[in-house]
């Protein structure tokens, strides 16, 4: 069952000339952003689903796989179906990063993604992540010794403007990956410093479009699909990347495909509260059949109650279902919880921030 009101056949079409395995930079085709803790398996097959024409992993340390860290294996399982898939990695040393690299590469892994935008400070504190901002050169040798390894055009590179305002570098990084042999940038337009405050500057991605021949993703501030589609249209970029957007409806995917065909200015007719309740509460029945598919049993309920919280947070009546979320052990249990309180509460969904249309 389609957990969606869209017309998801004509939603998720390749573009004409594209091949599994083959990562598509199309804007009508957004991609699903490496988000640690959410971008697993079962995610990224539902995210699938619903038209993600590539997804990343969560974000990986390269020193955990040289050292065989616990719990870094799983965030690397896969399947046929989870194509063409972008192994999100962190790390900041170039001998480091060839190491961690090799043995991707003979699992088979092809393509590849470097964070030198995460300022979470256990990352930042090891030199790795938005802290790589700070010293180009040191970031540049990175990128080669990972472009040395996989190819040229197999590895992106997900940056932000700079540490802080004194130190914008974005345009003089971006132009040395794409020199070393980058096959795309991901651009989230705001300083290290910022973190998710203050509003991403979406003007630095239509100078990176206009600047580099080489494909750039959107990220930043993108929580519907009409902020997707009209970043796209104001920027130039190639695609877009759905983070924040994508934790609180998965069904972004396909309502930006159809956005994009739909005549520019047109206003898609909202659902009814009843029916998005109802896709609400089938899209959360996928995403439990997944993760009890391809994770822990035990696992895979503690997740889902960390991702119902976010599908249902702006409807009415939320605390009190987090609070019988909260002492759910069961999943016949999590599925009365969300019958009951998606389809026999009150209508008044107000003004929701991401919720499904009927375009």
């Amino acid at each position: 069952m389609q957990p969606t009101p869209l017309d998801l056949a004509a939603a998720t079409q390749l573009p004409a000339g594209a091949i599994p395995g083959t990562l598509v930079f199309d804007p009508r085709r957004p991609w699903l952003a490496p988000l640690a803790g959410y971008t697993d398996l079962p995610f990224r097959l539902l995210c699938r689903e619903y038209g993600a024409s590539v997804c990343c992993t969560e974000m990986v340390s390269a020193k955990g796989l040289i050292y065989h860290s616990p719990g870094t294996r799983d965030l690397l399982l896969t399947l046929p179906e989870d194509q063409p898939l972008v192994v999100q990695l962190f790390g900041c040393e170039p001998d480091v990063m060839r190491q961690a690299m090799s043995p991707l590469l003979e699992r088979g892994f092809r393509w590849f993604d470097l964070n030198m935008g995460c300022s979470v400070p256990k990352v930042v504190r090891t030199g790795c992540g938005a802290a790589m901002l700070k010293d180009v050169p040191n970031a540049l040798a990175v990128a080669r010794a990972m472009v040395d390894m996989a190819g040229e055009g197999h590895v992106g590179f997900k940056i932000r403007l700079g540490w802080d305002a004194s130190q914008e570098v974005w345009a003089e990084l971006a132009r040395g990956l794409q020199d070393v042999g980058a096959g795309w940038i991901t651009l989230h337009p705001r300083y290290a410093r910022q973190g998710f405050g203050g509003t991403a500057r979406w003007s630095a991605l239509r100078d990176l479009a206009g600047m580099l021949d080489i494909p750039v993703i959107a990220s930043g501030d993108l929580f519907t699909a009409a902020d997707g589609v009209r970043c796209l249209r104001e920027t130039g970029a190639s695609t877009v990347m759905y983070a924040r957007g994508a934790m609180q409806w998965p069904g972004v995917f396909a309502e930006h495909a159809a956005l994009w065909d739909a005549p520019q200015g047109a206003t898609p007719p909202g659902a009814t509260p009843q029916e998005a309740r109802a896709a609400i509460l089938a899209m959360i029945r996928r995403h439990a059949a997944l993760a009890r598919a391809y994770s822990n049993n035990r696992i895979a309920l503690f997740k889902m109650r960390t991702f119902v919280p976010r599908y249902v947070h702006d409807l009415p009546g939320v605390r009190q279902l987090r609070q019988g979320l909260g002492s759910c052990m069961d999943w016949n249990t999590l599925d009365t919880l969300l019958h009951e309180f998606l389809l026999h509460a009150e209508d008044d969904i107000a003004q929701p921030h991401a919720r499904p249309s009927n375009i």
